[in-house]
């Protein structure tokens, strides 16, 4: 349209016009192309670049005041959400013929592709030097890159909430639970984190919790100012309750505390989890007597993390039941 008025313009001071007309009407044309790809400019720059564009339709509110209290509320929209053009024609058609009243189900899509997450949180960007980098967390080598796990299953499964739930693992990971043993509220994150390849808490992090403060102290020293991952930490009053252990640095078990705690499973080991290592300890001495004839659980001699049946244990504890007898002969 700009062309065929300029054109048009030419025409007329090709004609028999006088040197001011011909001047004006250049001049009137020039302003108007101008104009026209000026705004035609900002229209195009407004509906691509401004969020503000996208809560014209009313149904993208939530999404919008979700986007603007989150951790990417200085990142426009175009930068993750990237579509064609027959895309944006087709949502445009769809709002003025259809009208609808809500947003239509995902039906498991997935609205940003992980290729558009990468590229700030692999590699480095420099409109954005502060985005979290991935490069050396175990919890996305083993979603993302071993599992392929789409990075939006976890970040934004809830439109523009990037920070996961505190239980947003049992998205994917149903029916895990903790049971009763008083972290039933904790987040999944608190114990799995980047510790270890396998996401297990290691001996350090359960003792954040169930220690003193100087082994507080010493994880907190070894992992910067966090226990955990960046968003998730056991609160005061939960550290207060938790049962405090002591494992002597002579102990003669001294591996993690999942080998024999299983919170998702049962929390306190019993006499069938002593068994699965010490598959022959009834032939040894008076076991057989206690276990099987009394029915006697290993924790009733064996205190819990110590193990070994002290002389002053076995003068409280075995006298209970029969005179007090050395720990040394027990075994003969």
């Amino acid at each position: 349209m700009g062309d065929s008025v300029f054109k048009k313009a030419v025409q007329a001071v090709e004609g028999g016009l006088s040197t001011k007309i011909k001047a004006a009407v250049l001049v009137v044309a020039l302003l108007f192309v101008v104009t026209s790809a000026f705004v035609g400019y900002s229209i195009f720059d407004y509906t691509q670049n401004n969020p503000r564009f996208c809560v014209s339709c009313h149904l993208m509110t939530d999404a919008y005041t979700a986007w603007e209290g989150s951790v990417h509320k200085e990142i426009n929209c175009h930068d993750c959400h990237h579509l064609s053009v027959a895309e944006m024609n087709a949502l445009m058609y769809s709002f003025v013929v259809h009208r609808p009243d809500e947003m239509p189900d995902r039906h498991g899509k997935v609205i940003v592709p992980w290729k558009y997450c990468v590229k700030c949180h692999w590699e480095e960007d420099e409109k954005f030097p502060d985005a979290p980098m991935i490069n050396k967390s175990k919890i996305h080598a083993k979603h993302y890159f071993t599992e392929q796990v789409e990075c939006s299953k976890c970040h934004g499964y809830k439109a523009h909430m990037f920070v996961p739930e505190e239980t947003f693992c049992l998205q994917c990971h149903e029916g895990v639970e903790v049971h009763g043993s008083g972290m039933e509220d904790l987040a999944c994150l608190n114990c799995h984190n980047d510790g270890r390849a396998d996401l297990r808490p290691d001996r350090s992090k359960c003792l954040y919790c169930h220690g003193t403060d100087a082994d507080r102290e010493a994880l907190l020293a070894a992992s910067g100012d966090r226990s955990d991952v960046s968003h998730f930490a056991p609160d005061a009053a939960l550290i207060n309750s938790a049962t405090e252990i002591n494992v002597p640095k002579d102990a003669p078990m001294q591996f993690d505390c999942f080998t024999c705690h299983k919170p998702h499973e049962k929390v306190r080991p019993d006499f069938g989890t002593c068994k699965s290592c010490h598959s022959k300890q009834e032939q040894v001495g008076k076991h057989s007597l206690h276990i099987e004839g009394m029915g006697m659980e290993c924790v009733q001699c064996h205190q819990p993390h110590v193990w070994t049946v002290s002389e002053k244990q076995a003068r409280e504890s075995c006298v209970t039941c029969h005179e007090y007898k050395s720990p040394a002969s027990f075994i003969r």
